[in-house]
């Protein structure tokens, strides 16, 4: 089962996420639900480095079974607010992932 931990400021801002596991829906490399959360996240974090010019502090293994991603603290109000646009819209796109294959995904925000 894939894992995602979504991590939240006061202001309900997202300040990291962090996902691990695998959600073994199928057979490697054929496996839905890896693909669309792997997508998901990584189409997220490529489109804030492209669309915002920031990149995110990443941690990631080679297996593909864990992935922390932070936002920098650093950054100007505007492209904060685009960097967050972008994490709720993934969100909000592994929460749908979730709700159709919930045996393979749990989303748990804090």
């Amino acid at each position: 089962m894939i894992t995602v931990k979504v991590v939240r400021e006061l202001d309900n801002k997202i300040a990291s996420f962090e996902m691990k596991g695998h959600a073994e829906a199928g057979p490697h490399g054929q496996d839905i639900v890896c693909a669309g959360v792997s997508a998901v996240s990584f189409g997220a974090v490529n489109a804030i480095d492209k669309l915002c010019n920031v990149q995110l502090e990443v941690d990631m293994e080679d297996d593909g079974g864990f992935l922390r991603c932070t936002v920098p603290t650093d950054l100007n109000v505007q492209t904060y607010e685009k960097v967050q646009l972008l994490l709720e819209a993934m969100v909000v796109s592994l929460t749908s992932i979730s709700e159709q294959y919930g045996k393979h995904i749990k989303i748990r925000e804090t």
